[in-house]
């Protein structure tokens, strides 16, 4: 039985949101597809900038994503892939909440969105790079109707990459 999805908001991140991801990822349970520690505060003040130029560049971004309450969970979005392996050029969808909101329908709801925003820009087709292990990103990709493409070789952990993509139908077709 599909539960409904929850209600909340995506927002280009404030120079404020820095602090708040830095806290709401200091979990080392939230990081452990990440590198395994919580990242510095200023990993986060230059990526909550990146994604403000993003927006103004490409019209998405990785998102702040809010509850009904405005607390800030973590974010979804959007954004190019920027290392030299892997789907270059691809335009890359990710998440990450903190342990809190785990479960609760927030990442499929903010994903979903951030579907339509990036159709919305024109964007053809949408990545998602998962760590093999991490089921609650498979399952994820799962609900978005995305599959399994290609794998490539991690440049620094002894295991593979596993890509995943989606063809975005055009405004005009089935979209709605």
């Amino acid at each position: 039985m599909n539960r409904p999805l929850p209600a909340l908001r995506l927002r280009v991140p404030t120079h404020e949101d820095a602090l708040d991801w830095h806290r709401v990822f200091a979990d080392p349970e939230v990081m452990e597809f990440h590198g395994g520690k919580p990242a510095g505060l200023s990993v986060y003040e230059e990526l909550t900038a990146r994604q403000r130029r993003h927006d103004a560049e490409l019209g998405f971004c990785l998102w702040t994503v809010l509850d009904e309450s405005d607390e800030v969970l973590g974010f979804t979005g959007a954004q190019p892939w920027r290392p030299e392996w892997g789907p270059v050029g691809a335009i890359e969808i990710g998440w990450r909440l903190g342990r809190a909101h785990w479960g609760k329908g927030y990442v499929t709801a903010a994903a979903r969105e951030t579907l339509r925003r990036v159709r919305e820009a024109g964007v053809p087709e949408v990545v998602a790079m998962v760590r093999p292990g991490n089921e609650r990103s498979i399952a994820v990709t799962r609900r978005l109707g995305m599959r399994p493409a290609e794998t490539y070789p991690h440049p620094v952990l002894d295991e593979e990459a596993l890509c995943f993509r989606l063809a975005l139908d055009p405004l005009d077709g089935d979209a709605k």
